[in-house]
């Protein structure tokens, strides 16, 4: 018995043994690999891309006073800040654009989501505008309801 519990004694000393003296030889790596975990998490931290806001230079104030010109044109906008600026951008790239008849365009935006209303005269105009909302920063999805009314033609007298 005291042959076996010694015998025993030794299997676990020499695998101790060989546990620590593999551990220390794995010391230096690993405060290596430690180092280079940090080097590479602190760089990525830096590249880390901002999140869309709202410009800070768009007030509330600026957001009440774009709302109630909505409301005028009949046009929707969220309560948030950012769907104002939202429909800022896009109003201004439309009145921008000789593509496409602002005047005729209703931008309703709600949450992100931009609503195209009205009648433009050619499908190149409705496309345009679509495009221009979608290509929006903050703008999560486009609908167009747009109509292609085609421009009335100039009096002309009727034969009989």
């Amino acid at each position: 018995m005291k042959k076996n519990l010694w015998l025993l004694v030794g299997i676990v000393s020499s695998v101790l043994m060989s546990s620590l003296a593999f551990a220390a030889c794995n010391t230096e790596s690993n405060l290596n690999g430690n180092a280079n975990v940090n080097v590479n998490s602190n760089t990525r931290v830096s590249q880390a891309t901002p999140t869309a806001t709202p410009t800070p230079k768009y007030s509330e104030e600026q957001a009440r006073e774009e709302r109630e010109r909505a409301k005028s044109n009949k046009e929707t906008i969220g309560q948030s800040l950012e769907d104002a600026w939202i429909h800022t951008k896009i109003v201004a790239q439309l009145i921008g654009n000789s593509a496409t008849p602002e005047r005729k365009i209703n931008v309703d935006v709600v949450e992100g989501a931009v609503t195209l209303r009205g009648s433009v005269d050619t499908a190149e105009a409705k496309t345009e505008a679509e495009r221009l909302a979608k290509g929006t920063e903050g703008v999560k999805k486009v609908t167009n309801q747009l109509k292609v009314v085609a421009a009335k033609a100039a009096n002309t007298p009727k034969t009989k």
